[in-house]
């Protein structure tokens, strides 16, 4: 088996391969014309002739009919991990003759699936049939694919041929963003005096000035001077002023430590929260840039999320981060946090063998050691403090 697969693999894509139906008439033939040549019988002659001639037109029809058929493919437009990529490409034939019982094959990469195939009963002369399907993801990344098989047996079946067509396919996945309604570790991020303006040389504009917008319920974490009594005394609750907020002087960085060795889950994770905090800080009306060791400071949702779509870990650090900016910094490195800038936080990940407590973690700032056991958001929108 493992010569005859090989074999049949380039008989197909260079000629054509007999199928099983077409071994066994070859051989019935062969009997016919040997048992002609015993008897000198001419019915015998002719019924071996017929079937070489078969034999022969089924050999001959299959590549012909794959001659003027063109490929074509549509843009994949980019999806979430977890949702289905929208694959569509088009078969055009250009010839004057119908093409009949095609096989398509789009050659998927093995991390993204297995091939898809499709069967295709008739492509009427100059004209082209369109094809949708609709792939599911798993994990995030950037997918790219070259070709698509076509194979065909027709019309009688007895031989297969198989031709490639180039079709170039970029798929892009993007990492999952958690859906958090708060989290205190961007919220509070440049309270300590003067980080802004110390950088900017502009004069501070915290997240604690401003008009009231409206009161909420005490969420763990909240400062106990942003209390309102007098509400809180009338519900039985604590209250919290949510202020109108002026935030142009505060920059955030999110800093996902990419040129570090990491583990293969801690790394998933930490690319899942670099989205996740870039999303939240936005919506909060932050002036927000995403760092990795490739790309350097980039902005903007799409520019992100491809950004994040494509690191890897152990990445080359072609754009050095500034280190006199405050950032959020994701690593799993604990010997890293020692050299963060004035105001930074941090959010670290262990590897299985390391101790509950890192050494080399950096108490000046406040951060999060993440728990491989529990879930990520709920740890995300836990307090610092």
């Amino acid at each position: 088996m493992k010569i005859i697969t090989p074999t049949n693999n380039w008989l197909q894509t260079r000629a054509c391969a007999p199928a099983y139906s077409g071994w066994v008439l070859a051989g019935i033939a062969i009997c016919f014309f040997g048992a002609a040549i015993n008897t000198m019988a001419g019915w015998l002659y002719a019924i071996s002739g017929v079937s070489f001639a078969l034999l022969t037109v089924a050999a001959i029809l299959p590549p012909r009919s794959l001659v003027g058929l063109t490929v074509k493919r549509r843009p994949i437009q980019p999806v979430t991990a977890g949702d289905e990529l929208t694959v569509e490409i088009e078969i055009h034939n250009q010839t004057q003759q119908p093409v009949n019982l095609l096989q398509v094959e789009d050659m998927l990469p093995f991390v993204l699936g297995k091939p898809v195939q499709k069967a295709i009963e008739t492509i009427p002369p100059q004209d082209h049939h369109r094809w949708v399907y609709y792939q599911p993801t798993q994990r995030r990344g950037v997918y790219r694919w070259h070709t698509v098989e076509l194979v065909s047996g027709a019309p009688l079946g007895l031989f297969w041929c198989r031709r490639q067509r180039e079709c170039a396919a970029t798929a892009i996945v993007y990492p999952s963003v958690l859906p958090m309604t708060y989290c205190p570790l961007v919220d509070e991020m440049g309270q300590e005096e003067s980080y802004t303006s110390h950088l900017r040389g502009r004069p501070q504009q915290t997240e604690t000035t401003g008009l009231v917008r409206s009161l909420r319920p005490y969420r763990l974490g909240d400062p106990i001077r942003m209390v309102h009594w007098r509400t809180s005394a009338r519900y039985g609750e604590l209250r919290v002023r949510e202020l109108e907020i002026v935030t142009s002087g505060q920059e955030i960085i999110i800093a996902l430590d990419s040129a570090a060795n990491w583990d293969a889950e801690n790394f998933e994770q930490a690319v899942i929260a670099a989205a996740s905090l870039y999303f939240y800080a936005q919506r909060q009306n932050m002036q927000v840039q995403l760092w990795t060791a490739s790309t350097g400071l980039v902005k903007g949702d799409r520019i992100v999320q491809e950004a994040l779509a494509a690191t890897t870990a152990q990445e080359d650090a072609n754009r050095p981060i500034l280190e006199e900016y405050p950032l959020i910094w994701l690593t799993q490195n604990p010997l890293s946090l020692s050299s963060l800038a004035s105001g930074s936080r941090w959010i670290l990940w262990q590897n299985t063998s390391s101790p509950a407590e890192p050494v080399g973690v950096n108490r000046d700032y406040p951060g999060i050691i993440v728990q491989s056991e529990q879930a990520l958001q709920p740890q995300l929108q836990k307090s610092w403090r």
